[in-house]
């Protein structure tokens, strides 16, 4: 049970415009209230479309305490299940991407349908009802070629979400995509640590030297900028060549497209595309960076040349996996078109800084 009485405490013994009391970070009974409360009932974007490119493909995902698995099925839906076997609660498929036929578990070797269905359970009694037991299913939701699962029975309203982030995601052209590269730092800290740190850019003009090379870092706000003129400006040359800029938002999610800094067309190292061969080539690449950011645990970056995404996942109360994803488009040859220490350099950087800092 959720030690509300506990929260109650802690939180009206926090002062106005001060950080949260330090059992808010440490304590391993509001670690279970976070999770129980927070991500186990909000959306969480879990990946790509073309990660799980046909029938069969599986991408497993912990959240919390629960591990999720996201299935292409026979009639190339995506379903979604925890993944979890009826029997004895095995977990069914190892974190990451997987492709098989039938999901079997690796305990008991039952047996189960792309679509969750159980198919086989040997040794069971001629009375057992397979159909009783079949994969417990989670909501998936996809917006221009992401994925979202929530565990809760009732999540939150989706449709505002994929109705605002569509037509800003969609110039991407997420669906001829390809998945370059991923990568996973443990952070010794926090959740709540963790995402505040990524999402404000306080400490980003003295500790990200790189990122300040092409991200605007000196606004008072990461969706603000000091030059409100120069914003104007790209607003309007956006509006020119038919490419949304917002800023929308709704309780547990915001977007929006902002110009990079000048002399720069995309986020990388030196402002130039990481890869030739381009997601969205409209006026020549030189359209800013579309963030879009969900609460509570990740962001991403689509800009001319790759897609970047962030997630941070709480392991324990000191403890958060961040995963990063990069997207290129799939026609890209590495080694040709792209190279992958370049492709990842400004993020992996700035991530290797802030796990220092956290």
């Amino acid at each position: 049970m959720l030690n509300l009485t506990k929260m109650r405490s802690l939180l009206d013994a926090r002062q106005p415009n001060h950080a949260l009391p330090q059992g808010c970070y440490t304590d391993p009974e509001v670690f279970a209230f976070d999770l129980a409360a927070i991500h186990e009932r909000n959306w969480i974007l879990a990946g790509f479309e073309v990660e799980l490119p046909e029938p069969g493909c599986t991408l497993a995902l912990p959240i919390g305490r629960s591990s999720v698995l996201i299935v292409r099925d026979r009639t190339g839906g995506l379903r979604g299940f925890h993944n979890t076997c009826r029997h004895r609660g095995a977990q069914l498929c190892v974190a990451g991407h997987g492709q098989r036929s039938w999901i079997i578990c690796p305990y008991h070797q039952w047996t189960y349908d792309l679509d969750g269905r159980l198919a086989n359970a040997p040794r069971m009694p001629e009375t057992f009802d397979r159909t009783l037991h079949g994969l417990r299913p989670v909501p998936v939701e996809t917006v221009a070629g992401s994925i979202y699962v929530c565990l809760a029975d009732d999540p939150p309203a989706f449709d505002a979400f994929r109705d605002h982030l569509a037509p800003l995601l969609a110039p991407h052209d997420l669906a001829n995509a390809k998945l370059a590269f991923e990568s996973t730092l443990v952070e010794r800290a926090n959740w709540k640590l963790v995402m505040e740190n990524a999402r404000e850019c306080y400490h980003c003009v003295v500790r990200h030297p790189e990122l300040s090379v092409t991200f605007p870092v000196k606004g008072r706000r990461s969706v603000q900028f000091a030059d409100a003129e120069r914003f104007d400006g790209f607003r309007a040359r956006m509006g020119k060549v038919g490419l949304k800029v917002g800023p929308v938002e709704g309780e547990w999610w915001q977007a929006m497209r902002f110009p990079v800094n000048d002399g720069a067309i995309t986020l990388s190292m030196d402002g130039k595309p990481a890869c030739a061969k381009l997601m969205c080539d409209t006026a020549q690449g030189d359209i800013g960076t579309l963030r879009w950011s969900l609460e509570p645990h990740s962001f991403a970056h689509a800009t001319c040349d790759a897609v970047f995404m962030f997630s941070a996942m709480p392991t324990g109360p000191e403890e958060t996996i961040v995963t990063g994803k990069w997207l290129v488009h799939k026609d890209a040859v590495e080694g040709v078109d792209y190279d992958v220490e370049r492709l990842v350099a400004l993020w992996t950087t700035t991530n290797l800084q802030d796990l220092d800092l956290c």
